[in-house]
């Protein structure tokens, strides 16, 4: 009698602690406040992982520091699977080149899990200027060095490093003129107070479409199908020109394989989803999964790319 009644309570203790450990939400950091293209992923997602992964997903957004403290949070919460990071190429990549006394480290703090989408860029110019392709663009900056006014979301954004790695390569000189997020910029295209810009997909197409911009070609490595007679910068003349950002999934460092397995299927799952990839086009981003190897070589690269930029444009952080 007495032994059956221990085996009960057990039982039932175990059921219980198995049911507490479902109920446990899942945290997705995203770095930024809410409404940017991070969020809006994240927000597409999380309901899709709750039902994948059977436990309630919810967004935390910990905006601040250029996405710094939600990084770090991340980055110190316990290896258990249940704090996910959104992370993003600016943050995890640029941030580097940056800011070298991060409060966490990109490598050592993580491990890659998936990407989730892509972020094409556009480069764009103003109606004003004479050129209908990269080349002749080219041309003319390099006839007028130092004219052309470019800009960017802000100092040491991936807008702005991906022009000055354009300048670089095409040995062009253009004037940066930063400001506090791309919308502005944006508008100051249109009105031509500024002349050429690296500008999202999203953003660049509608305003393409309605001949408010030239778009003279996409910084992907690949034509995007939906505009198939827009070509890459790179196959203008400019083969290393590849400078797409990324969203990607990491968590903390020491999490049980077993775990990042999980996550990553389930996210590779989704992304093959028809609903699931329509949703992300129609938001301007492009749904990509890789496996953990993947998405920490690309990572790597990243960061020795963004390193070489800042050091070879002597760039400094606001």
């Amino acid at each position: 009698m007495w032994r059956r009644w221990w085996w009960a309570c057990l039982s039932v203790w175990i059921s219980a602690a198995a049911m507490a450990q479902t109920e446990v939400p899942i945290r997705l950091v995203v770095p930024f406040a809410t409404g940017g293209p991070t969020d809006v992923a994240a927000r597409v997602m999380a309901p899709l992982l709750t039902q994948s992964l059977g436990r309630p997903v919810i967004v935390d957004n910990r905006a601040g520091a250029t996405g710094a403290i939600g990084a770090e949070f991340v980055a110190k919460a316990a290896p258990d699977g249940n704090t996910i990071l959104f992370g993003t190429s600016s943050i995890m990549a640029a941030n580097v080149a940056l800011m070298p006394k991060l409060p966490f480290d990109p490598i050592q703090d993580f491990v890659a899990v998936s990407q989730v989408a892509a972020i094409e860029n556009v480069l764009v110019v103003h109606p004003s200027v004479p050129a209908n392709t990269v080349q002749e663009f080219i041309r003319y900056a390099r006839d007028n060095p130092g004219k052309l006014n470019y800009g960017s979301s802000g100092m040491g954004s991936t807008y702005h490093l991906g022009a000055e790695f354009f300048a670089n390569l095409a040995k062009v000189q253009m004037t940066h003129v930063p400001y506090k997020g791309q919308g502005p910029a944006v508008q100051d295209l249109l009105a031509g107070h500024l002349q050429v810009m690296f500008d999202a997909y999203s953003s660049a197409v509608p305003n393409m479409k309605a001949g408010r911009v030239k778009a003279l070609g996409l910084t992907s490595a690949k034509r995007n199908p939906e505009l198939p007679d827009l070509p890459t910068v790179a196959e203008q003349g400019l083969p290393g020109y590849v400078t797409a950002q990324w969203l990607a999934f990491f968590l903390p460092a020491r999490t049980p394989p077993a775990q990042v397995d999980k996550l990553n299927q389930a996210v590779a799952a989704l992304l093959q989803r028809p609903d699931v990839r329509e949703r992300f086009l129609r938001l301007g981003l492009l749904p990509v999964s890789s496996t953990p190897a993947e998405l920490d070589k690309l990572l790597k690269s990243d960061i020795a790319l963004w390193s070489r930029v800042v050091k070879e444009g002597n760039i400094k952080p606001d």
